[in-house]
């Protein structure tokens, strides 16, 4: 299991995702808040999108990066580095999902869950 550090000085996970996909200029990026869904068994999703594969390996190693930095904490499960299509980190509580553009647009995971909180974050 992630170690991680017991402090109130370390910032919310999904802050430090965030700051991730932004250093590597992930595109449409948004928080989902699964603490008002019944019977769901993590907190959230994080996701957005690069233009390439390059990019999008570029903002997971950029996700994990700063995610070990202000937390210590490594990704339970990684998945998709092989063909970077679709990256899935797995924090446990929070899973980052991050897609080629076209790959989101067909799988479009942001509208499956209508009664979850959506935060979007500007990347421009």
């Amino acid at each position: 299991m992630p170690v991680k550090k017991k402090s109130k000085d370390v910032p919310e996970i999904t802050d430090v995702i965030v700051k991730g996909m932004l250093e590597k200029k992930g595109k449409e990026i948004l928080a989902i808040d699964f603490s008002s869904v019944q019977n769901t068994i993590f907190k959230g999703f994080v996701i957005c999108h690069g233009n390439s594969r390059s990019q999008v390996e570029a903002i997971a190693d950029s996700v994990e990066n700063e995610v070990i930095k202000a937390t210590g904490e490594k990704p339970w499960h990684k998945e998709g580095l092989v063909n970077a299509e679709w990256v899935l980190l797995d924090y446990v509580d929070t899973v980052v999902h991050i897609f080629q553009e076209e790959s989101r647009g067909f799988y479009q995971i942001e509208k499956l869950w209508a009664d979850a909180k959506i935060k979007k974050f500007d990347s421009e």
